[in-house]
């Protein structure tokens, strides 16, 4: 209980901070993803330089095959938590300056470091860990710390994740609410959602939306279900967006294009069959939470349909 009550105060402190400024929320943001990159490359160097290489996985050079596929397309919904940042990033691109030149360097360059902070991590836990010890543990992170710094290896581990956890959070509520904010704009959502507050020149009525319905999910899920649902729900909309980079090739060809595909058309082709592949083995290793994921982006489509219906 005390857990959902700290979450619910924390959405509620980080919605008001980006409902009153755009500056305060990306001052947050700037703040939180410092201290949490150099605090993960911290503790990742203090395991390699401190940590018994001989009893890793590294040392005994296994076969990281995984135990089946489908178990690799539900480990795959939590690891690209770590990545979703990019997402986030784009719905803000209209208040981007110069989007054109910053979105692409601000997209390719914060996967590569996310990517390398990533590798550099679990290098590190591979380093002091075996494989069945990792397929066991529930907490990673502050076992491979414990090794280290010993009981108070998990203290530094809980407060790093807490780092973390704040500047994911604020990233969603400087991101998504910009997207309840352009449905309203475009009539396809409560209109006053889509109102900038005449002072403080934010979407406040779509970040206390979100706000709202962070508090009432954080009040009825756990942290991994909500993980699992959210990466689940967001996928087949990112499939939908790449799909969309054919299709506007194909029906106009002459469109200004300010930004051209890198590697079109194969990274696109590549991004389609490993995002289509993910979902799949994720419906086979976890069938009830994918279709629960999927019904619910099926439920919206007879409700958008009804509401073209009535603003037309």
């Amino acid at each position: 209980m005390g857990v959902r009550v700290v979450a619910a105060l924390a959405i509620v402190v980080l919605g008001a901070t980006n409902a009153r400024s755009v500056l305060w929320g990306a001052a947050v943001q700037n703040v939180t993803t410092w201290a949490k990159v150099l605090a993960i490359v911290g503790l990742s160097l203090a395991i390699f330089l401190f940590g018994d290489g001989s009893t890793g996985a590294l040392a005994a050079a296994p076969a990281f095959a995984p135990a089946s596929w489908s178990g690799a397309g539900v480990a795959l919904i939590a690891v690209l938590w770590a990545y979703d940042g990019w997402g986030e990033l784009l719905y803000a691109a209209g208040e981007v300056k110069d989007p054109g030149r910053n979105l692409p360097r601000a997209l390719i360059g914060g996967s590569l470091v996310v990517a390398a902070v990533y590798i550099l991590v679990n290098a590190s836990y591979l380093w002091v860990m075996p494989v069945a010890e990792l397929a066991a543990s529930e907490h990673v992170a502050s076992d491979a710390a414990i090794r280290i710094f010993g009981p108070a290896g998990a203290s530094l581990v809980a407060g790093l994740v807490v780092v973390s956890t704040f500047g994911a959070l604020n990233a969603t509520l400087l991101g998504g609410p910009r997207v309840f904010y352009a449905l309203a704009e475009d009539g396809l959502f409560f209109r006053p959602v889509g109102r900038i507050h005449a002072r403080w020149g934010t979407p406040a009525a779509a970040i206390a939306l979100v706000t709202v319905l962070g508090v009432g999910y954080v009040s009825v899920r756990t942290f991994a279900e909500l993980v699992q649902v959210f990466i689940l729900g967001l996928w087949p909309f990112y499939i939908l967006v790449v799909w969309g980079v054919f299709r506007l090739r194909k029906r106009k060809p002459d469109h200004p294009r300010p930004y051209r595909t890198f590697g079109y058309p194969w990274v696109p082709w590549i991004f389609l069959l490993a995002s289509t592949a993910m979902l799949v083995s994720a419906f086979i290793g976890a069938p009830g939470s994918t279709l629960f994921s999927f019904g619910i982006i099926a439920a919206g489509a007879p409700v958008y349909y009804l509401w073209r219906r009535r603003v037309t």
